[in-house]
């Protein structure tokens, strides 16, 4: 008989259940306050980190296409001067090259003037 009134669900024993299921429930939700808790924590820390890192990356790589656009220009500015002079000395050269074809014209024309 005893087997029997256990059961049969009363009130109070539906009220028992009742309250062992809500404070069951209840840990389980503390559980995932804290859970949730910790996680947003450590996601703003990863956060954090991450842009202090992309911060430093973004410095680091300004900083060397700065250097790479300086050396750029100083050979930029070194080959002009070796282009001015490249063609410096070709005009130089060709205005040697026509004086000496010229004065050769000139002595061939005074030779055969001289023996005409």
């Amino acid at each position: 008989m005893d087997a029997m009134a256990r059961g049969t669900w009363t009130d109070e024993r539906l009220d028992d259940l009742n309250g062992r299921v809500e404070r069951g429930f209840g840990g389980v939700q503390r559980e995932f306050r804290a859970v949730r808790s910790e996680m947003r924590t450590e996601f703003q820390a990863v956060r954090s980190e991450m842009r202090t890192e992309f911060q430093a990356v973004r410095t680091e790589v300004q900083a060397e296409f700065a250097a790479v656009r300086t050396e750029i220009l100083a050979v930029r500015s070194e080959l002009g001067g070796q282009i001015a002079g490249s063609q410096r000395l070709m005009v130089q050269l060709f205005a040697g090259l026509i004086t000496t074809v010229v004065l050769g014209f000139a002595g061939m024309i005074i030779t055969l003037t001289i023996q005409l």
